[in-house]
């Protein structure tokens, strides 16, 4: 079980290169405004580093605990920012302070 989070982590990995690139040659070149672009490029920060992260849980005592509190954090917290960059609707925005709260609870895990 612990080794299928190495993978969650490197397909999150290889989803948030694919955001980064999509980043730098499409969505930062669209009539986006600033506030967008900004909301865009931190939802990806933080989607890659934790992905980062993933691939570190089968390693740790907890993997179960602390993969579900990373992914669960970044679909709390990065979904909503991708969402209100690529749609302009802040309504999921309420979402993310959860998200990262599972994000520094999933880090914490990895510390058990």
């Amino acid at each position: 079980m612990a080794g299928r989070w190495g993978r969650v982590g490197a397909l999150s990995g290889a989803g948030a290169v694919g955001a980064a690139a999509y980043g730098a040659h499409g969505f930062r070149r669209s009539d986006r405004d600033d506030y967008q672009k900004e909301l865009y490029e931190t939802a990806n920060k933080y989607h890659f580093l934790h992905s980062l992260a993933l691939l570190a849980v089968p390693h740790c005592h907890r993997p179960l605990l602390a993969g579900a509190l990373l992914t669960s954090g970044m679909g709390l917290f990065c979904g909503p920012l991708y969402y209100h960059a690529w749609s302009g609707d802040p309504t999921l925005n309420k979402a993310a302070p959860y998200g990262g709260s599972l994000l520094i609870l999933g880090w914490l895990a990895m510390a058990l």
